[in-house]
């Protein structure tokens, strides 16, 4: 155990150091500006104090981004739009959607790619060519067709209301954001589910076959199985595509929820600080996210035997 912990903390003492550093450097410039209009000389125990401290620095110090992070969490209401809890949700909810939306597609690729030599010729083809197109150019159009045509809001306004008496703010704007979201988390499901769908040998497909057994019982009992670890792994990959999905096209979109509207609505202020929370509530999020993936997949694979 220790031996593990003691690399990371090293490496985390050593990152530390290197951006407190840069921060006096990149902040520097600032406090001598102000020190020549006033005419005094600055101390480097003062240029140190003042480039830590400063409201809107090019680079935050860490402790500046943790306090960010303890003000916007535990000081404000989940419910105000200054708190990191209720933007976080907003991308949350975007994010698992589209990766359901994406996983779901993603299988049912594999599955007829697998099975279908038509398919396997004609759909993996544009599977990876749809990955060439820069995710950055494709959200504000997804944003914009979906708006015209007004397919934004998850359940309508109408039926929204008439279940919980009211439209949560997570369900306005939320099928465009799912919709780049599943774009970026079904192409690794794709390739990961064919590449793990026909990793069985021809020696165990053919021990089938003298069973006599069909291609729905083949598939259920030896191909499904055979691509579990696959599948889990890609599923780690779909996970952190759907959040950065999620979070480019709340760029893309009115800056209003969500961690990306509120990086962006920083970056229009020169919240340096208010911008780099925000990346680090989406970095944490994604780890939590891609952690609970982990543990269900150790539980699958010791459950399945393929662990101890």
């Amino acid at each position: 155990m220790n031996k593990s912990i003691i690399p990371v903390l090293t490496v985390v003492a050593m990152i530390m150091v290197i951006w407190y550093a840069a921060s006096i450097w990149m902040n520097s410039k600032w406090v001598y500006d102000q020190a020549a209009r006033a005419g005094e000389e600055v101390s480097f125990s003062e240029l140190v104090k003042d480039t830590w401290s400063q409201d809107r620095p090019v680079l935050p110090a860490p402790h500046q981004i943790v306090q960010e992070l303890y003000k916007s969490t535990v000081l404000k209401k989940v419910t105000s739009k200054r708190s990191l809890v209720f933007h976080g949700w907003i991308t949350l909810s975007a994010t698992l959607l589209g990766f359901i939306f994406g996983t779901g597609m993603g299988i049912l690729l594999a599955i007829g790619i697998v099975h279908n030599r038509a398919m396997d010729m004609s759909v993996m083809p544009w599977a990876i060519a749809s990955q060439t197109v820069p995710i950055i150019a494709i959200a504000p159009m997804i944003v914009v067709v979906m708006s015209t045509i007004g397919a934004t809001d998850f359940l309508g306004k109408g039926a929204a209301t008439a279940l919980f008496g009211y439209q949560p703010a997570f369900m306005q704007g939320l099928l465009p954001k799912a919709v780049i979201a599943a774009y970026l988390s079904f192409f690794p499901v794709v390739v990961g589910m064919v590449k793990g769908l026909r990793s069985p040998d021809n020696m165990q497909l053919d021990l089938l076959k003298t069973y006599n057994a069909s291609k729905a019982r083949t598939f259920w009992s030896l191909r499904l199985p055979s691509s579990t670890p696959y599948l889990f792994t890609s599923l780690k990959i779909g996970m952190a595509g759907a959040l950065v999905g999620a979070i480019v096209s709340e760029l893309s979109a009115s800056p209003l929820r969500g961690l990306g509207a509120r990086m962006l609505t920083g970056s229009y202020y020169g919240q340096t600080i208010q911008i780099w929370a925000a990346l680090f509530a989406a970095a944490a999020m994604a780890a939590t996210l891609v952690g609970i993936i982990g543990m269900i997949e150790r539980y699958s694979l010791q459950r399945m035997g393929m662990v101890k």
